[in-house]
């Protein structure tokens, strides 16, 4: 188990630098000047000129890209070029709303989804199977901004049990801060949770032509309590893979729904940051989201060896 994780370290390590090599040259081959934008096409060459090196623009991109990657190792994330306010703070501000979305949707979607695919592997081709199915593929069809937009009129305007937007803020309270994540995390949660208990119905399915499961049967157990006592932990790994994968859209993915409600998360700062050519807040939001897939990945790799030990002698 030691050998494993340290191999898949390693990997992480590996996957991070190249992923900081490419975000970095994408975004800089980006067209468009961060100091024209800033100063107008009207500015003066020397204006301009100045300000590139108040921004560190005129320095080479080799020279650059060690900087921020130095800075990001210590936690220094540089210095916005719009609102001149460390890209760190604004980042651990805006993260105080993606990330409890993220895992407020992560939890409805598990929570609908368990109990949906493992109600249907136990119902297989009858009416509760075909009926969940159903759902499932209409909670995949729906875009989600358009659902979301179809929450807001229901619950916000004509019900007014919600907020049509915005975020209430932490120091309101946890109750007033959960209920305005409510509704995003519902329009992020649905269509996430009929994929779930897709892979889960069919995870569990193939689990159920095991040997195992015919003895369970056939010491006496119904199907539904053969799955649930005995195929749910074997069933768990592409379960495991899908909600690592949900997680990761979740918080990086979640720009539309942000920008629906008006919600000042990650998704928004990105979408801000590129109309007004702030590549270094790209360049830093758009790493620790990577980051962030790539540790979540690590951990699922772990957890499989945890759910199947069979996989600890193969590694």
């Amino acid at each position: 188990m030691l050998r494993y994780t340290l191999k898949r370290l390693l990997s992480l390590f590996i996957s991070l630098a190249i992923a900081s090599l490419l975000i970095f040259a994408v975004i800089e081959v980006a067209p468009g000047d961060p100091a024209s934008f800033m100063l107008g096409i009207n500015a003066q060459e020397d204006t301009l000129a100045a300000l590139r090196a108040e921004l560190g623009l005129n320095q080479p991109k080799w020279q650059r890209y060690l900087s921020w990657v130095g800075g990001m190792v210590q936690g220094d994330f540089g210095t916005s070029y719009q609102y001149r306010t460390p890209v760190a703070e604004m980042i651990a501000d805006r993260l105080w709303v993606s990330l409890p979305l993220a895992l407020y949707a992560l939890t409805l979607s598990t929570l609908i989804a368990f109990p949906a695919g493992i109600y249907a592997a136990s119902r297989r081709g009858k009416a509760g199977d075909v009926g969940v199915m159903s759902a499932t593929q209409v909670g995949i069809a729906i875009p989600n901004f358009w659902f979301a937009m179809m929450l807001v009129l229901i619950f916000a305007i004509n019900l007014r049990w919600f907020s049509a937007g915005g975020f209430a803020g932490w120091d309101k309270g946890v109750f007033a801060a959960m209920k305005s994540l409510t509704l995003p995390a519902i329009a992020l949660a649905l269509p996430q949770a009929a994929i779930l208990a897709r892979v889960m119905r069919s995870s569990l399915l193939d689990v159920l032509d095991e040997d195992f499961m015919r003895t369970a049967r056939a010491k006496g157990l119904s199907r539904g309590a053969a799955l649930r006592r005995h195929g749910l932990r074997n069933a768990m790994i592409p379960v495991l893979t899908i909600l690592g994968l949900q997680f990761s859209f979740l918080l990086a993915g979640g720009i539309i729904i942000e920008q629906v409600f008006y919600l000042p998360g990650l998704g928004r700062l990105i979408f801000q940051s590129i109309s007004a050519r702030d590549l270094i807040v790209v360049e830093s939001v758009t790493m620790l989201l990577v980051f962030a897939v790539i540790v979540v990945n690590f951990l699922v790799d772990l957890a499989y060896v945890a759910v199947d030990p069979r996989l600890r002698a193969r590694t």
